[in-house]
C-alpha cells in the first residue's frame, strides 16, 4: 500500500485526487496539506507539510509555484518522492525542482492527462513530418480563475513542437501592437479566460 499527501487537497484537482484514490486498494491517502486545516472525511488536513506528524510517503502537489517550490524542498530534505502538477513555474522555480530530484524521484508536468499527451506526440509527429512548412497557432481556453497565462500545458505543447524543430521558433502571446506580417518561424499562443471552462488546447 503506497501512501500518498495531497498538497492543495482543498482544491478542484484535489477533491477530484481524493475521489479518485479512495476507489483503489493499492494506494491511500493519509493525509491533506492547505491552508484550510481540518478533515475531510477521515482524511486529517494540516496548514502546512511540516505539520504532518510523520515525514513519510508521496507528496502530490496541485497548488502554485510557491507550494510547488516549498514542496520539492520539503521532499528532498525528507527523502520522499514528489508528483509536481502546478504550472507557472519560473526558470528559478525549475532550477529548485531540478535540485531536488537529485536527491529524490520527482515527477514533474503539467498536464496528467492521457489525451493532452498524446496531442504532444501527435504534434511532434506533425512537425518532422511537415518539416516546417506551416505556421503554427495554439489557442488554449480556460476558467476565469485560472492564475497563469499562457496555460502550462500550451506551454508544453509549444515546446514539443519547437524542441522537434531544432529550436527554431519565437513564441508570440500578443499582436495587436505589432503591425506587420507574420513570421515564418513565428508560433503563436493564444489564451481564453471565461465561465467554468477545465481546459481546452487546440492546435492550428
Amino acid at each position: 500500500m503506497t501512501d500518498l499527501i495531497i498538497q492543495g487537497i482543498n482544491g478542484r484537482m484535489g477533491h477530484t485526487l481524493v475521489e479518485k484514490i479512495s476507489a483503489r486498494s493499492d494506494c491511500r491517502i493519509v493525509a491533506g496539506v492547505d491552508q484550510k486545516a481540518g478533515q475531510i472525511g477521515d482524511i486529517p488536513v494540516y496548514a502546512s507539510l511540516e505539520d504532518l506528524p510523520e515525514a513519510k510517503g508521496i507528496v502530490i502537489d496541485f497548488t502554485s509555484p510557491a507550494g510547488t517550490v516549498h514542496a520539492a524542498q520539503f521532499c528532498a530534505a525528507h527523502g520522499m518522492p514528489c508528483v509536481l502538477c502546478s504550472t507557472g513555474l519560473s526558470k528559478e522555480d525549475e532550477a529548485v525542482v531540478e535540485q531536488a530530484s537529485e536527491k529524490v524521484p520527482v515527477f514533474r508536468s503539467a498536464n496528467m492527462s492521457v489525451g493532452i499527451n498524446v496531442l504532444i506526440e501527435l504534434a511532434r509527429r506533425a512537425t518532422k513530418l511537415f518539416d516546417g512548412e506551416f505556421d503554427i497557432e495554439i489557442v488554449e481556453k480556460h476558467h476565469h480563475n485560472k492564475l497563469d497565462a499562457p496555460s502550462g500545458t500550451a506551454l508544453m505543447i509549444a515546446n514539443a513542437i519547437n524542441e522537434e524543430a531544432g529550436g527554431k521558433y519565437e513564441y508570440v502571446y500578443d499582436r495587436h501592437a505589432v503591425r506587420q506580417k507574420r513570421g515564418a518561424q513565428e508560433l503563436g499562443i493564444s489564451s481564453v479566460r471565461g465561465g467554468g471552462i477545465v481546459g481546452d488546447h487546440d492546435v492550428l
